[in-house]
This record gives structure tokens, C-alpha cells and sequence, in this order.
């Protein structure tokens, strides 16, 4: 049970019957694959369930350059979403977090990461259920990786009541989802699930850390 609040957020996405895996929408296989990024940012991999609501969280963070959504932590390489959905290939929906480290420290995006989701339902995020959804940190260093235990301990027990049950692993590979996934709920603000689930989440994300966001 989340302490602050947040709570009527987590049970309206107990509530909802709407799921990430239910609305494949599209079956388009292109993907925004290698991207040349600008010298000094550094990279971060979060999985908070579907990666349509934890992109749209951290696309808004001050200091953020470009937020990509694809599969981290599995065993098949280039996966399809649909392959992901069946919760065979290891694999979790993650988020990559280009940012800017004189803007927003690895400590700020963890402690975002660890507030606008469910860091105690292992393997599920509401009614997105499965291995595929879990919640993880893949560190790309010794620092981020003693960051992440360290705030898994002290930080997310003050906003959870619950043990935290966040996975925390050393990065392997990214693999960019399907072009669109890429930028959803900015794309498709209509769509259901976006209003239902996603909407509410980042309402709320923007009043807990205003002064994190893009102006």
C-alpha cells in the first residue's frame, strides 16, 4: 500500500480492466533502431510494467533528452512485442533514459522510478501480468548500481508499506520496440487505456514532482 497520495492511483489501477497487452493496435514491426546522441548524457533502463505509462513519466523530467521504449533483460535477441507478451523470452517492457547528468542525477530518475509505480506486485503492474512486466532497474555501472540498491532500501520503504520486490541486474542489451509504441500515450491521448490508466498516472506524477518537469 502506497503511504502518500498516490493510493487512489494504485486502486484505480487495480480497477481498471483495461491492459498494455490488450490494446495491440497495431502490428507494425518497424523500429526507430540507432540514434546518434549528443556528447555527456548518460543512459539509465527502467521497467515499471507497461512501458507506455513509464515513458510518458519520464519524457516530462527536466534534464531527460529522449526516453525510448523496448526490451531489456531476456535471452531473445530483437524481440517483437508479441513474443514479449507471451512472457517466454525473458525479456521485461523497459524504458531507455537518455538524460543529461548536470540537470537531473540517476539518484532523482530512481527515486521517480521507484514513486509512479508499484515496486511491491511481483511480475505485475494492475491487470498487466507476467514476468514481462515486473519491476526492474538494469544499472550500467558500479554507481548506478549502488544507487539503486541503496534507495530500493531506504528510499521506496517510506513510500510503500509493502516489501519492495524490484529487481536489480546489470544491463545486457536494448532492444527498441516496435515504431509504435514509441511515444504513445503522447500519440494516442484517446485511446483507453491512455485515459483510463495512463492519464491518472501522470496527472498525478506532475503534482508530486512539479519541479522536476519541463517547462
Amino acid at each position: 500500500m502506497y503511504r502518500m497520495s498516490v493510493l487512489p492511483l494504485v486502486m484505480l489501477l487495480s480497477l481498471a480492466t483495461w491492459s498494455c497487452a490488450g490494446q495491440q493496435a497495431n502490428t507494425t514491426q518497424t523500429r526507430n533502431m540507432e540514434e546518434k546522441m549528443p556528447e555527456g548524457l548518460k543512459v539509465a533502463t527502467f521497467g515499471g510494467g507497461c512501458f507506455w505509462c513509464t515513458e510518458a513519466i519520464f519524457e516530462e523530467l527536466k534534464g531527460v533528452y529522449k526516453v525510448v521504449s523496448g526490451y531489456s533483460g531476456g535471452h531473445v535477441p530483437n524481440p517483437t512485442y508479441r513474443q514479449v507478451c507471451t512472457g517466454t523470452t525473458g525479456h521485461a517492457e523497459v524504458v531507455q533514459v537518455w538524460y543529461h547528468p548536470d540537470e537531473i542525477s540517476y539518484e532523482d530518475l530512481v527515486k521517480v522510478f521507484f514513486a509512479t509505480h508499484d515496486p511491491t506486485t511481483l511480475n505485475r503492474q494492475g491487470n498487466d501480468v507476467g514476468t514481462q512486466y515486473r519491476s526492474v532497474i538494469f544499472y550500467h555501472d558500479e554507481e548506478q548500481k549502488a544507487i539503486a540498491e541503496r534507495l530500493k532500501a531506504e528510499f521506496a520503504p517510506t513510500l510503500w508499506d509493502d516489501p519492495i520486490v524490484t529487481e536489480i541486474s546489470p544491463f545486457t542489451a536494448f532492444y527498441p520496440a516496435e515504431d509504435y509504441h514509441q511515444e504513445y500515450f503522447r500519440n494516442n491521448p484517446n485511446q483507453p487505456y491512455c485515459q483510463i490508466v495512463i492519464n491518472p498516472k501522470v496527472r498525478k506524477f506532475r503534482k508530486m514532482f512539479a519541479d522536476k518537469l519541463k517547462q
